[in-house]
C-alpha cells in the first residue's frame, strides 16, 4: 500500500491504525506521520470520551443523551479520512492542533 491508502487506513478503528503503522514505519513520508498522530488523537479522545460518558450515565441516567456528542467524534473521523484522501496536512477540527506536536515516536 502507498503512504495515502495507509493514511485513509489509520483512521479505520485502532486496528487500522497499527495496520497503517506497521506497514508504513519503513518508508512514512510527512503525509503518513501526520495522519497517524491525527487518527491516534483521535482514538485516545474517543476512548476517554466513551469512558467519561460511561461514568456519567451511570451516575445520573438522565445525562445519558449525551451519547449524541458521540457523532461529533465520527464526524471528525470522516473529516479527516477525507484530508488524507485528499493529501491534505489539515487538522481535524477542534482536536487537532493539539495532536499536531504530540506522538513522538511517530517522527
Amino acid at each position: 500500500m502507498n503512504n495515502k491508502t495507509l493514511s485513509i487506513v489509520s483512521y479505520v478503528t485502532l486496528i487500522g491504525w497499527l495496520i497503517a503503522y506497521f506497514s508504513g514505519k519503513e518508508k512514512a513520508d510527512d503525509l503518513l506521520k501526520y495522519h497517524l498522530k491525527q487518527a491516534l488523537g483521535l482514538a485516545i479522545v474517543s476512548i476517554i470520551f466513551s469512558v467519561a460518558l460511561q461514568v456519567i450515565a451511570s451516575v445520573v441516567p438522565a445525562l445519558s443523551f449525551l451519547g449524541v456528542f458521540g457523532l461529533v467524534i465520527l464526524v471528525f473521523w470522516i473529516l479527516g479520512m477525507i484530508n488524507a484522501a485528499n493529501g491534505a496536512l489539515k487538522p481535524v477540527p477542534i482536536l487537532g492542533k493539539a495532536f499536531e506536536h504530540k506522538f513522538s515516536f511517530l517522527d
